[in-house]
């Protein structure tokens, strides 16, 4: 487990690049102890770095860090096919799928989402999830 909050506190960090304002998530894609692909949640490649509308809603296109860290690997060399992904927030049930198709075989999170489908299918699928609460998660140092 001491490994696990280890990248948890490094996803936390990498959150930290996101540019949207109401909820900054981060991810880590880590296969035989090594990061093989990383993401935040933020717009798409050559769009504004603004994730909310003047309204504040979050707009439409806003990629979730972990569709970000799925694609960025599937464009390189690595294969997430048996990786952990370590994410700071639950996957929607839309990156849940992606997760899935991906070959990740364990989700470990910090941050229960309201919304909790996209875990349910995650334990359909017989993927591993690891619940670490958000407090043993410390990013200060």
């Amino acid at each position: 487990m001491a490994i696990d909050r280890r990248y948890l506190k490094m996803a936390a960090i990498w959150a930290t690049n996101s540019y949207c304002k109401r909820r900054k998530v981060g991810a880590l894609i880590v296969k035989d102890k090594m990061i093989i692909s990383d993401g935040y949640n933020g717009t798409p490649s050559g769009f504004e770095n603004e994730c909310e509308d003047a309204d504040n809603n979050t707009k439409s296109y806003v990629l979730h860090a972990e569709a970000n860290a799925i694609t960025k690997v599937a464009k390189s060399n690595n294969s997430s096919e048996g990786s952990t992904l370590y994410i700071t927030s639950s996957p929607c049930m839309e990156c849940s799928k992606l997760i899935i198709q991906a070959g990740i075989r364990r989700v470990v999170y910090s941050d229960q989402y309201r919304i909790s489908d996209g875990l349910d299918l995650l334990g359909r699928a017989g993927i591993e999830l690891v619940y670490l609460p958000e407090e043993t998660v410390d990013v200060s140092g």
